[in-house]
Protein backbone atom coordinates (compact mmCIF):
# COMPACT_ATOMS: atom_id res chain seq x y z
CA UNK A 1 0.00 0.00 0.00
CA UNK A 2 2.92 2.27 -0.76
CA UNK A 3 1.99 5.86 -1.51
CA UNK A 4 -1.75 5.32 -1.12
CA UNK A 5 -4.14 5.09 1.79
CA UNK A 6 -5.97 1.81 2.13
CA UNK A 7 -9.56 1.83 0.88
CA UNK A 8 -12.33 -0.40 2.18
CA UNK A 9 -12.99 -3.10 -0.40
CA UNK A 10 -16.23 -4.86 -1.16
CA UNK A 11 -16.61 -8.42 0.12
CA UNK A 12 -15.36 -10.98 -2.38
CA UNK A 13 -14.14 -14.52 -2.36
CA UNK A 14 -10.52 -14.71 -1.29
CA UNK A 15 -8.06 -17.52 -1.88
CA UNK A 16 -6.96 -19.60 1.06
CA UNK A 17 -3.73 -18.33 2.63
CA UNK A 18 -0.64 -20.52 2.65
CA UNK A 19 1.07 -21.67 5.86
CA UNK A 20 3.90 -19.23 5.20
CA UNK A 21 1.47 -16.32 4.83
CA UNK A 22 -0.35 -17.23 8.04
CA UNK A 23 2.96 -17.53 9.85
CA UNK A 24 3.89 -14.02 8.69
CA UNK A 25 0.52 -12.67 9.82
CA UNK A 26 0.84 -14.31 13.24
CA UNK A 27 4.38 -13.02 13.68
CA UNK A 28 3.38 -9.50 12.66
CA UNK A 29 0.39 -9.40 15.03
CA UNK A 30 2.58 -10.58 17.89
CA UNK A 31 5.19 -7.93 17.11
CA UNK A 32 2.62 -5.14 16.85
CA UNK A 33 1.01 -6.00 20.18
CA UNK A 34 4.41 -6.34 21.87
CA UNK A 35 5.53 -2.94 20.58
CA UNK A 36 2.30 -1.00 21.19
CA UNK A 37 0.89 -2.55 24.37
CA UNK A 38 -1.61 -1.72 25.61
CA UNK A 39 -3.50 -1.59 22.32
CA UNK A 40 -6.90 -2.45 20.85
CA UNK A 41 -8.03 -5.07 18.35
CA UNK A 42 -9.06 -2.31 15.95
CA UNK A 43 -5.66 -0.64 16.21
CA UNK A 44 -3.89 -3.93 15.42
CA UNK A 45 -6.21 -4.30 12.44
CA UNK A 46 -5.16 -0.92 11.04
CA UNK A 47 -1.46 -1.67 11.58
CA UNK A 48 -1.84 -4.90 9.60
CA UNK A 49 -3.74 -3.12 6.82
CA UNK A 50 -1.03 -0.45 6.60
CA UNK A 51 1.61 -3.17 6.22
CA UNK A 52 -0.34 -4.71 3.36
CA UNK A 53 -0.72 -8.05 5.16
CA UNK A 54 -4.53 -8.09 5.19
CA UNK A 55 -7.26 -6.32 3.27
CA UNK A 56 -9.29 -3.55 4.87
CA UNK A 57 -12.50 -5.50 5.21
CA UNK A 58 -14.71 -6.18 8.21
CA UNK A 59 -14.43 -9.91 7.48
CA UNK A 60 -10.65 -9.63 7.93
CA UNK A 61 -11.11 -7.75 11.19
CA UNK A 62 -13.45 -10.39 12.60
CA UNK A 63 -12.08 -13.52 10.93
CA UNK A 64 -8.36 -12.79 11.16
CA UNK A 65 -7.51 -10.16 13.78
CA UNK A 66 -10.18 -10.93 16.38
CA UNK A 67 -9.80 -14.69 15.86
CA UNK A 68 -6.01 -14.70 16.19
CA UNK A 69 -5.87 -12.27 19.13
CA UNK A 70 -8.41 -14.47 20.93
CA UNK A 71 -6.29 -17.54 20.18
CA UNK A 72 -3.07 -15.83 21.33
CA UNK A 73 -4.57 -14.80 24.66
CA UNK A 74 -6.22 -18.16 25.36
CA UNK A 75 -2.95 -19.96 24.67
CA UNK A 76 -0.98 -17.56 26.84
CA UNK A 77 1.07 -16.22 23.94
CA UNK A 78 0.21 -12.64 24.91
CA UNK A 79 -1.15 -11.36 28.25
CA UNK A 80 -4.85 -10.46 28.35
CA UNK A 81 -3.96 -7.01 29.68
CA UNK A 82 -2.14 -6.09 26.49
CA UNK A 83 -5.52 -5.70 24.72
CA UNK A 84 -7.62 -3.02 26.38
CA UNK A 85 -11.37 -3.12 26.90
CA UNK A 86 -12.84 -0.24 28.86
CA UNK A 87 -16.44 -0.95 27.93
CA UNK A 88 -17.11 -3.57 30.59
CA UNK A 89 -16.52 -2.35 34.11
CA UNK A 90 -16.46 -4.31 37.36
CA UNK A 91 -17.99 -2.17 40.08
CA UNK A 92 -17.06 -2.93 43.68
CA UNK A 93 -16.19 -0.67 46.62
CA UNK A 94 -12.56 -0.75 47.72
CA UNK A 95 -12.30 -2.40 51.14
CA UNK A 96 -9.42 -3.49 53.40
CA UNK A 97 -8.49 -6.37 55.68
CA UNK A 98 -7.38 -4.07 58.49
CA UNK A 99 -6.46 -0.50 59.41
CA UNK A 100 -2.83 -1.38 58.75
CA UNK A 101 -3.77 -2.63 55.30
CA UNK A 102 -5.74 0.58 54.61
CA UNK A 103 -2.81 2.78 55.62
CA UNK A 104 -0.40 0.73 53.51
CA UNK A 105 -2.70 1.07 50.51
CA UNK A 106 -3.01 4.83 51.15
CA UNK A 107 0.77 5.23 51.39
CA UNK A 108 1.32 3.38 48.12
CA UNK A 109 -1.40 5.21 46.19
CA UNK A 110 -1.29 8.69 47.76
CA UNK A 111 -0.87 11.50 45.26
CA UNK A 112 -1.17 15.20 45.95
CA UNK A 113 -3.48 16.97 43.48
CA UNK A 114 -1.14 18.11 40.72
CA UNK A 115 -3.28 20.91 39.26
CA UNK A 116 -4.36 22.72 42.42
CA UNK A 117 -1.40 25.10 42.23
CA UNK A 118 -1.12 25.24 38.44
CA UNK A 119 -2.59 28.16 36.49
CA UNK A 120 -4.64 25.98 34.16
CA UNK A 121 -7.13 23.10 34.24
CA UNK A 122 -6.88 20.32 31.63
CA UNK A 123 -9.23 17.57 30.44
CA UNK A 124 -8.89 14.95 27.70
CA UNK A 125 -12.04 13.87 25.83
CA UNK A 126 -12.41 10.67 23.80
CA UNK A 127 -15.24 9.90 21.41
CA UNK A 128 -14.70 6.16 21.83
CA UNK A 129 -14.26 3.92 24.84
CA UNK A 130 -11.81 1.74 22.90
CA UNK A 131 -9.04 4.34 22.68
CA UNK A 132 -9.65 5.54 26.24
CA UNK A 133 -7.74 2.44 27.33
CA UNK A 134 -4.79 3.64 25.25
CA UNK A 135 -4.84 7.14 26.69
CA UNK A 136 -5.57 6.47 30.36
CA UNK A 137 -1.97 5.63 31.27
CA UNK A 138 -0.92 9.14 30.23
CA UNK A 139 -3.87 11.03 31.71
CA UNK A 140 -3.49 9.09 34.96
CA UNK A 141 0.22 9.91 35.17
CA UNK A 142 -0.54 13.62 34.87
CA UNK A 143 -3.66 13.62 37.09
CA UNK A 144 -5.92 14.70 34.22
CA UNK A 145 -9.59 13.68 33.86
CA UNK A 146 -10.34 11.45 30.87
CA UNK A 147 -13.94 11.81 29.71
CA UNK A 148 -15.47 9.34 27.25
CA UNK A 149 -18.40 10.34 25.04
CA UNK A 150 -19.37 6.90 23.66
CA UNK A 151 -20.87 8.62 20.66
CA UNK A 152 -23.17 11.52 21.49
CA UNK A 153 -22.95 12.13 25.27
CA UNK A 154 -26.11 12.80 27.25
CA UNK A 155 -27.03 16.29 28.42
CA UNK A 156 -26.67 15.08 32.01
CA UNK A 157 -23.08 14.03 31.32
CA UNK A 158 -22.26 17.32 29.62
CA UNK A 159 -23.95 19.40 32.33
CA UNK A 160 -21.96 17.59 35.03
CA UNK A 161 -18.72 18.11 33.09
CA UNK A 162 -19.46 21.80 32.62
CA UNK A 163 -20.14 22.22 36.34
CA UNK A 164 -16.74 20.69 37.12
CA UNK A 165 -15.07 23.08 34.70
CA UNK A 166 -16.84 26.08 36.27
CA UNK A 167 -15.73 25.07 39.76
CA UNK A 168 -12.05 25.25 38.79
CA UNK A 169 -12.07 29.04 38.51
CA UNK A 170 -9.19 29.01 36.00
CA UNK A 171 -8.74 28.65 32.22
CA UNK A 172 -9.84 25.18 31.09
CA UNK A 173 -8.09 23.46 28.17
CA UNK A 174 -10.04 20.56 26.65
CA UNK A 175 -8.39 18.20 24.15
CA UNK A 176 -10.61 16.00 22.01
CA UNK A 177 -9.87 12.71 20.20
CA UNK A 178 -12.46 11.36 17.76
CA UNK A 179 -13.18 9.95 14.31
CA UNK A 180 -13.00 11.99 11.11
CA UNK A 181 -16.47 11.28 9.75
CA UNK A 182 -19.80 13.15 9.65
CA UNK A 183 -20.95 12.09 13.12
CA UNK A 184 -17.47 12.22 14.64
CA UNK A 185 -17.03 15.84 13.63
CA UNK A 186 -20.53 16.73 14.77
CA UNK A 187 -20.01 15.10 18.18
CA UNK A 188 -16.99 17.28 18.95
CA UNK A 189 -18.94 20.34 17.78
CA UNK A 190 -21.85 19.45 20.05
CA UNK A 191 -19.61 18.73 23.05
CA UNK A 192 -17.90 22.10 22.74
CA UNK A 193 -21.17 23.95 22.18
CA UNK A 194 -22.99 22.36 25.11
CA UNK A 195 -20.09 22.84 27.52
CA UNK A 196 -19.88 26.52 26.65
CA UNK A 197 -23.64 26.81 27.05
CA UNK A 198 -23.70 25.11 30.45
CA UNK A 199 -20.64 27.04 31.69
CA UNK A 200 -21.04 30.51 30.09
CA UNK A 201 -18.68 32.24 32.52
CA UNK A 202 -15.87 29.70 32.23
CA UNK A 203 -12.78 30.41 30.12
CA UNK A 204 -12.80 27.34 27.85
CA UNK A 205 -10.30 26.46 25.14
CA UNK A 206 -11.43 23.47 23.09
CA UNK A 207 -9.11 21.75 20.59
CA UNK A 208 -9.66 18.73 18.38
CA UNK A 209 -6.28 16.94 18.55
CA UNK A 210 -7.22 13.92 16.42
CA UNK A 211 -8.32 13.10 13.83
CA UNK A 212 -7.65 16.31 11.88
CA UNK A 213 -7.59 17.07 8.16
CA UNK A 214 -3.83 17.67 8.33
CA UNK A 215 -3.29 14.21 9.83
CA UNK A 216 -5.18 12.57 6.96
CA UNK A 217 -2.39 13.66 4.64
CA UNK A 218 0.67 13.72 6.88
CA UNK A 219 0.11 10.33 8.53
CA UNK A 220 -1.32 8.57 5.44
CA UNK A 221 -4.09 7.10 7.56
CA UNK A 222 -6.22 4.20 6.25
CA UNK A 223 -9.67 5.40 5.23
CA UNK A 224 -13.10 3.82 4.96
CA UNK A 225 -16.11 4.81 2.85
CA UNK A 226 -18.32 7.37 4.55
CA UNK A 227 -21.60 5.81 5.66
CA UNK A 228 -24.35 7.04 3.37
CA UNK A 229 -26.90 6.15 6.04
CA UNK A 230 -25.50 8.95 8.19
CA UNK A 231 -27.80 11.92 7.63
CA UNK A 232 -24.82 14.27 8.08
CA UNK A 233 -22.93 12.72 5.18
CA UNK A 234 -24.58 15.11 2.70
CA UNK A 235 -22.36 17.95 3.88
CA UNK A 236 -19.25 15.77 4.30
CA UNK A 237 -16.67 15.37 1.54
CA UNK A 238 -14.28 12.46 1.09
CA UNK A 239 -13.48 9.27 2.98
CA UNK A 240 -13.77 8.75 6.72
CA UNK A 241 -10.96 7.87 9.15
CA UNK A 242 -11.27 6.27 12.58
CA UNK A 243 -9.12 7.63 15.39
CA UNK A 244 -7.98 4.04 15.99
CA UNK A 245 -6.08 4.29 12.70
CA UNK A 246 -3.45 6.43 14.44
CA UNK A 247 -0.72 4.38 16.10
CA UNK A 248 -1.22 4.06 19.89
CA UNK A 249 2.26 5.42 20.60
CA UNK A 250 1.49 8.49 18.49
CA UNK A 251 -1.85 9.03 20.25
CA UNK A 252 -0.16 8.82 23.64
CA UNK A 253 2.47 11.36 22.57
CA UNK A 254 -0.30 13.70 21.41
CA UNK A 255 -2.01 13.44 24.78
CA UNK A 256 1.18 14.02 26.74
CA UNK A 257 2.15 17.04 24.63
CA UNK A 258 -1.32 18.52 25.08
CA UNK A 259 -1.10 18.18 28.86
CA UNK A 260 2.52 19.05 29.65
CA UNK A 261 2.45 22.37 27.79
CA UNK A 262 0.31 23.72 30.65
CA UNK A 263 2.54 22.54 33.51
CA UNK A 264 4.79 24.98 35.34
CA UNK A 265 7.87 22.88 36.12
CA UNK A 266 8.80 24.88 39.24
CA UNK A 267 5.30 24.57 40.69
CA UNK A 268 5.30 20.84 39.88
CA UNK A 269 8.59 20.36 41.71
CA UNK A 270 7.19 22.07 44.81
CA UNK A 271 4.08 19.86 44.68
CA UNK A 272 6.24 16.73 44.43
CA UNK A 273 8.31 17.80 47.46
CA UNK A 274 5.16 18.26 49.56
CA UNK A 275 3.86 14.90 48.36
CA UNK A 276 7.10 13.18 49.38
CA UNK A 277 6.96 14.77 52.84
CA UNK A 278 3.33 13.74 53.35
CA UNK A 279 4.12 10.17 52.23
CA UNK A 280 6.89 10.05 54.88
CA UNK A 281 4.35 11.25 57.45
CA UNK A 282 2.05 8.36 56.52
CA UNK A 283 4.94 5.95 56.92
CA UNK A 284 5.64 7.36 60.42
CA UNK A 285 1.99 6.93 61.42
CA UNK A 286 2.10 3.32 60.26
CA UNK A 287 5.31 2.70 62.20
CA UNK A 288 3.70 4.09 65.35
CA UNK A 289 0.69 1.79 64.97
CA UNK A 290 2.95 -1.23 64.72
Amino acid sequence: MTGQRAQLSMPNKRRRRSKAEMAQIRESIDGIVEAEKPTTCRSVFYRMVSRGLIEKRETEYQGTIIRLLTEFRRKGLIPYGWITDGTRLRRKPHTHDSLQDALEWTKQTYRRALWNDQDAYVEVWSEKEAIAGLLFGVTCQWDVPLLVCRGYPSLTYLHSAAAEISEQGKPAYLYYFGDWDPSGLDISRKVESELRGFAPDAEIYFERVAVTEWQLRSLSLPTRPTKKTDSRSRSFTGESVEVDAIEPATLRKMVEASITQHIDAHVLKATEKIEATETETLASIMKGLR
